[in-house]
């Protein structure tokens, strides 16, 4: 059963995850410590765990203001979205993936792919979420302090639509620490270990793992190893 989910997971899950999907899919109930030891005779290899490159400037364009102050569980969708972005290399050459979260169930509800890493790929990342969650109302934005972010042109849109912005503390990135830790994920599941040799190859893979995968079928502890699709649907349910 341990293979069967190590590879229905395509090698993403590690030892406490399978654990959880083998009680909840198989009715298994044994220790993490015992998973380990199968997973290390059954020379599993081991994922990739390098860090995200980052090499990108903050600058303090007029009031940063942190709203938010790590107040990462909310209670409902739609309050908070947070937003990063990160590099992946394809073919030589950086592209740039932005993402919106939506802080309650931690669900990708948005994303962007560019080869450069200006204020437009921000703004699209956005408006894709904004349409997509049918323009909620009262909603804050937060973010680190990036040139995208603190730009004039999309402070000027979030005050059109009402949207207050919040930013993490300069340098500071447990401010912003939900998408850091997707980025991590994402890296060590997904890009760190695929070579891209065209932006199509990259925008595949970038949707299998977040449609497909972190969205839909992947366990997170924040949520009681809910998805965070399970998450929205259960609280859909209850309203």
């Amino acid at each position: 059963m341990i293979l069967r989910i190590y590879a229905d997971y395509d090698k993403r899950l590690g030892a406490y995850k399978i654990t959880y999907v083998l009680r909840r899919d198989y009715g298994i109930n044994i220790s993490v410590g015992r998973v380990y030891r199968l997973m290390k005779t059954l020379q599993l290899p081991r994922m990739s765990t390098d860090k995200p490159f980052r090499n990108y400037r903050h600058k303090d364009n007029g009031v940063c203001t942190n709203h938010l102050q790590q107040a990462f569980n909310q209670p409902a969708p739609n309050i908070v979205w947070v937003s990063d972005f990160t590099y992946i290399k394809v073919a030589g050459k950086w592209y740039y993936l932005c993402v919106v979260m939506d802080l309650f169930s931690r669900k990708i509800i948005a994303w962007n792919i560019s080869g450069r890493p200006d204020v437009d790929l921000v703004k699209q990342a956005f408006r894709k979420a904004y349409e997509r969650r049918k323009r909620p109302e009262g909603l804050m934005f937060h973010s680190d302090r990036g040139s995208q972010y603190t730009a004039f042109s999309f402070r000027k849109l979030l005050d059109s639509l009402s949207v207050v912005q919040s930013f993490s503390k300069k340098g500071y990135p447990f401010d912003n620490a939900c998408c850091e830790c997707f980025f991590k994920y994402l890296k060590r599941e997904e890009t760190n270990r695929r070579t891209y040799h065209s932006l199509e190859e990259l925008k595949l893979s970038v949707f299998d793992y977040i449609e497909g995968y972190y969205n839909s079928s992947r366990p997170h502890s924040s949520l009681g190893m809910l998805t965070p699709n399970q998450k929205e649907e259960l609280f859909w349910n209850q309203a």
